[in-house]
């Protein structure tokens, strides 16, 4: 039977996951793309683009121009599927925006240690005022 949640490949992935964080937030190219499976299997949705393949990802990452990532987590989920396999999940808020953004990985154990192999970011819509009640029938 499949193991869930064994503690020492939670911590495992939790610490790769952290280390992605970092990278992300300084901008830090080289260890973003050595975090993400080096495979033409690895993809990466983002809020405006579909990347298919570490070579697609790492080019994308270098043409970005640097820009304030800074950004507050929550609810991050850390699932680990045996000792091979993770999904790691949480929600975010740029520091100064209202707008909640979500992001899921998909971790695999690698000869090179725990690598994303597929990524998806989204944005919630803005929160706006709530529709009005129903109005009451006669």
């Amino acid at each position: 039977m499949l193991e869930i949640n064994i503690p020492e490949v939670v911590a495992e992935v939790t610490e790769a996951f952290m280390r992605y964080e970092r990278a992300l937030i300084a901008n830090d190219v080289a260890e973003l793309d050595s975090l993400f499976w080096d495979s033409p299997h690895t993809l990466r949705f983002g809020i405006g683009e579909n990347l298919y393949g570490h070579r697609a990802i790492a080019s994308f990452r270098s043409a970005r121009p640097p820009m304030d990532l800074t950004r507050r987590l929550m609810n991050t989920v850390i699932t680990t599927y045996g000792r091979e396999v993770a999904t790691a999940n949480t929600e975010f808020q740029r520091i100064g925006s209202p707008v909640t953004g979500r992001q899921s990985h998909v971790w695999l154990r690698t000869e090179q240690g725990w690598r994303v192999a597929a990524a998806h970011v989204s944005l919630l819509a803005a929160a706006t005022s709530p529709p009005p009640a129903p109005t009451p029938r006669p």
